[in-house]
């Protein structure tokens, strides 16, 4: 494995914030706000809301923490963005949608974040970007994304397909979800790996491998009028092996849960 300068930053730091909260909403947060989509005149529609997330990492000893998350939301011809997600649509009909992407990821730790990477050089969380499709069918929607770190801290790279389908009970909405992420042995390396110069007793040198995650989550949702929206939001994600097997790591699944107010304007 080579050896990575991983210097410090405060931009970059990942101990357990509003940012690396946020990130995790990528998963739900884009379906919380699709009712809204743009207005019939084409111009754009925003959202707001406020919730709260809890943020878990697969660390070893890593705490768990419940945090406040603001939600923010913006759809037009051109524009998709859904705090942290920003997608440009290059093609777009109602049921089929190209897009260059760009995500910030709160992926990553600071030494401090638990005992067990004490000694251990901070991973930097990224910004990633990439291209998408997404593709909505009278069964189901599709979606699709190859994402490339943009500023090279893990010079990594992810691809990720999900299937979704929201099914509607009067003002109740039911939305499963089931999705598979493959991770380049440069992303594993990064944020599970373990330099020979950070290895010592308990924590072995480990060079990350290509692995796939799958994700298994259901969305919530009670819309009392057009503009009014709750959700609850449970997910998991069976991390695959090259990660479990990581001496920094003591879970082979986590586990996320999240609910919030969004208001469509």
């Amino acid at each position: 494995m080579s050896q990575q300068k991983l210097s410090r930053s405060p931009l970059a730091s990942s101990k357990p914030s509003l940012i690396a909260a946020v990130a995790l909403c990528t998963a739900w947060a884009p379906a919380a706000f699709a009712q809204g989509s743009q207005a019939k005149d084409g111009s754009g529609r925003w959202a707001l809301g406020i919730g709260a997330v809890v943020l878990d990492k697969p660390y070893r000893d890593f705490d768990r923490k419940v945090l406040p998350l603001p939600l923010i939301s913006y759809e037009s011809k051109w524009i998709s963005a859904t705090a942290p997600t920003f997608d440009v649509k290059l093609y777009s009909t109602d049921a089929l949608s190209f897009r260059l992407r760009a995500r910030w990821s709160g992926d990553g730790y600071e030494a401090k974040d638990s005992a067990v990477l004490t000694g251990m050089d901070e991973r930097k969380s990224s910004l990633w970007a990439g291209g998408a499709v997404t593709w909505k069918t009278g069964f189901a929607n599709f979606s699709g994304e190859v994402l490339a770190d943009a500023m090279g801290n893990s010079k990594g790279t992810r691809a990720k397909l999900q299937i979704d389908r929201r099914f509607a009970a009067g003002k109740f909405g039911f939305t499963p979800r089931l999705a598979a992420e493959w991770v380049d042995d440069k992303y594993v390396d990064y944020y599970y790996g373990v330099q020979q110069s950070e290895a010592q007793a308990g924590r072995a040198f480990h060079e990350g491998k290509a692995t796939t995650n799958l994700q298994f989550g259901l969305r919530m949702d009670y819309s009392p009028s057009r503009h009014h929206t709750v959700f609850v939001d449970v997910g998991a994600t069976r991390f695959g092996s090259s990660v479990k097997d990581s001496p920094l790591v003591d879970k082979t699944t986590g586990t996320t849960l999240a609910l919030g107010y969004a208001y469509r304007f």
